[in-house]
């Protein structure tokens, strides 16, 4: 019993230093994850802009063209969006590679704006952004949890039923 003990001790001692030893792509896969290749602007825009160790990702929906369409509250259920706003999330990860090279250069998420295309009724906004949120956490553990709004709009671009921009801290200068 002593062994035990001390075993499981050592495992939920150890466990936390094994899983932040792997990269944010190695935890994406793990979870059964790939990025997607990155957006282009379709306007006169940028993806993302660094100043310093800020990185400021713009608005994003999905990557290959793979956005949900419709309204939360109207033709897109709590479970759609969310699964939407995972897609962002994995767009919204592929801009910051692209913008980094690397997603190990990540600190902290310091800021998730969410925005969801949503019936005037609707109420369920932070459950639909928890989707991305949670695929950061997944990339980054503990630093990719943000300060965050969730709020519904009366209409996005191209109908989408989710977009969302952020702003990341990177190691280094």
């Amino acid at each position: 019993m002593k062994k035990f003990i001390v075993s499981t001790a050592a495992l939920l001692i150890l466990m936390p230093l094994v899983a932040s030893a792997n990269s944010p792509e190695e935890n994406l896969k793990a979870a059964g994850f790939t990025l997607p290749a990155p957006v282009k602007p379709i306007a006169n825009y940028v993806t993302w802009r660094r100043a310093g160790n800020i990185l400021y990702l713009s608005g994003h929906g999905a990557c290959e063209g793979k956005s949900v369409l419709g309204k939360l509250g109207q033709d897109v259920s709590v479970e759609q969006g969310y699964d939407a706003a995972q897609l962002v999330g994995l767009c919204a990860l592929a801009t910051i590679k692209e913008a980094t090279g690397d997603l190990s250069t990540v600190k902290q998420v310091l800021q998730i704006t969410g925005m969801v295309n949503a019936t005037d009724d609707f109420t369920g906004h932070s459950l639909v952004i928890n989707g991305f949120s949670d695929i950061f956490v997944t990339a980054f553990g503990d630093d990719g949890k943000a300060a965050r709004a969730a709020v519904g709009m009366s209409s996005l671009p191209g109908n989408m039923a989710v977009e969302v921009s952020a702003v990341l801290e990177l190691n280094g200068s």
